[in-house]
């Protein structure tokens, strides 16, 4: 059960380096857009979330509800934005800057969240 949570974690990582990194990719970019990498990325860090968490479920350590919550909507919330604007050539950088602001979000809660 054990190798299988660590796998998780990494495929969780892998997607989050993803998504950030397909941001990170346009700083510079004139009209950022929804890319490939940020699609995956998204749905691979939620299907992974949600895995971690049954795996967490399954095993004797409890688990803080109101912080997977807080991370499911956050998760929720960019996976809605990148799916739907997805089919536009391009985005208005307020948004390309929301979805890497909630990106971080998630990460901060992950991370310091004890």
């Amino acid at each position: 059960m054990q190798i299988a949570q660590h796998l998780l974690v990494l495929l969780h990582l892998i997607g989050f380096a993803a998504l950030l990194g397909g941001l990170l990719v346009q700083v510079r970019a004139k009209e950022p857009e929804v890319n490939a990498s940020m699609l995956n990325g998204s749905f691979t860090l939620l299907l992974t979330g949600l895995a971690l968490v049954t795996v967490e479920e399954l095993g004797t350590d409890q688990v803080n509800y109101v912080k997977i919550t807080i991370k499911l909507l956050l998760m929720a919330v960019i996976v809605v934005l990148v799916a739907k604007n997805r089919k536009f050539a391009t985005i208005p950088r307020g948004l390309w800057g929301l979805i890497g602001g909630l990106t971080i979000a998630n990460a901060v809660v992950a991370v310091l969240w004890q």
